[in-house]
């Protein structure tokens, strides 16, 4: 099986879209609703891609998973991060190297933009996931996601 990573397009947003429903599915603080993936989706495609990015891992003619990185400015550091979000490999094709071939694509997308430091948020209670991040050396920290809507 040859999987090429590559830039998301626009005409991908149909493929990626099922596979933003599997990731919410096993997430427990967010529902999936079609039409506001779809239209983040717009939003994270549209533009120069300067300050974000949308990988997406092809198997054939299908997108078999995603990641999106936006970077930021952390105070911390005083240097621009990234800040990875929806990585998702569609069910037939886990544990075939796929999430490694797309965070690989978020590293270098961000090291060419000077980036140091990239962070993600993860289920703190899905332990294979955790347990894939380990062995790809991220590092947890004592920080929590706090939410607020401002509907």
């Amino acid at each position: 099986m040859e999987i090429f990573i590559k830039d998301a397009r626009p005409a991908d947003i149909d493929q990626m879209v099922p596979l933003l429903a599997q990731l919410f599915a096993i997430e427990q603080d967010f529902e999936f609703n079609s039409e506001v993936q779809t239209r983040g989706l717009r939003l994270m495609l549209d533009g120069c891609g300067k300050h974000r990015t949308v990988k997406v891992a092809w198997v054939n003619d299908t997108i078999v998973g995603m990641c999106t990185a936006q970077a930021q400015i952390s105070m911390l550091q005083g240097a621009i991060n990234a800040v990875v979000n929806d990585l998702i490999v569609d069910r037939a094709y886990r544990k075939k190297g796929v999430a490694t071939l797309l965070l690989s694509a978020i590293e270098r997308w961000a090291g060419n933009k000077g980036i140091k430091c990239i962070s993600l948020l993860a289920e703190k209670d899905d332990q294979d996931r955790l347990d894939f991040y380990s062995e790809q050396h991220w590092e947890r920290t004592s920080l929590i996601c706090l939410v607020k809507s401002l509907n």
